[in-house]
């Protein structure tokens, strides 16, 4: 699939105002040439011109201890009102109708890619201790995440319940959903000098685990990993001033897919 792309992203109209609260305004226009398509959908056949213009206007207001913000999006299908939030001390509530990714699930038709569809959240953090509640208000499924972090460790678990929302259409594309998942994700990942050691797991049937060791050198990285199908890969990634360059090869793979 051919493929041509040209970009040109202008950020503009910035302003603030003290008395009820502040106010911020960005933009972005986009021109694209080619046949593109989404996730695993091709696009059209036929290379033509498409342009997208966003214009997001937030806004924040503050007193007694409490602050809000709030975010219109402005783009070339409408309007839409984004995340709005409430935070005081060490929590936050987050309102954002079908669209915190915490829950997440592939429609049974599509461009093949996963919908967010979780309408609010609240979070606490203090003390190197971090809890996020999600939940989708329709379907009743969660998603609960604890982390603790002490010096060079950090120690995660992620509670998922994505069943109740098979089958039914919710989601910001009112897509009927594949089955959902349920399940218990351990972590830890700890830093030593110029490595970090990453490792994985959950409590499905069948069980899901990951394994990583990065070490960073200067603007290169290089890590290795394995998963729960025995495929290795190895990755290097390199970074200096605006330019980054990765590459990644792997291991007997399953499926062969050896790329």
């Amino acid at each position: 699939m051919k493929k041509v792309l040209l970009t040109t992203t202008a950020v503009a109209l910035t302003a603030g105002f003290a008395s009820a609260g502040d106010m911020s305004m960005s933009g972005a226009i986009k021109l694209t040439y080619g046949s593109f398509g989404t996730g695993t959908a091709q696009g059209a056949a036929v290379d033509d011109f498409t342009s997208e213009a966003d214009l997001d206007i937030a806004a924040t207001s503050s007193g007694g201890g409490i602050t809000m913000t709030g975010t219109l999006e402005l783009d070339e299908s409408g309007a839409a009102a984004g995340p709005v939030t409430i935070s005081s001390g060490a929590l936050t509530f987050t309102y954002d109708r079908n669209d915190l990714g915490a829950l997440a699930m592939a429609p049974t038709t599509g461009d093949g890619e996963d919908d967010n569809y979780g309408d609010y959240s609240v979070a606490f953090s203090a003390g190197g201790i971090g809890v996020t509640y999600v939940k989708d208000q329709e379907t009743s499924d969660n998603s609960v995440a604890v982390t603790y972090a002490a010096g060079a460790l950090t120690l995660s678990l992620t509670a998922l319940d994505e069943t109740n929302g098979a089958g039914t259409n919710v989601g910001a594309n009112n897509l009927n959903y594949a089955a959902g998942t349920q399940k218990t994700t351990i972590g830890a990942t700890y830093v030593t000098g110029p490595y970090t050691i990453a490792i994985s797991g959950d409590d499905q049937t069948t069980q899901n685990w990951d394994a990583s060791v990065a070490m960073a050198n200067g603007d290169t990285t290089i890590t290795v990993s394995a998963d729960e199908t025995e495929a290795m890969a190895v990755a290097i990634a390199y970074s200096a001033g605006n330019m980054s360059v990765s590459a990644k090869q792997e291991f007997n793979d399953p499926t062969d897919d050896e790329t």
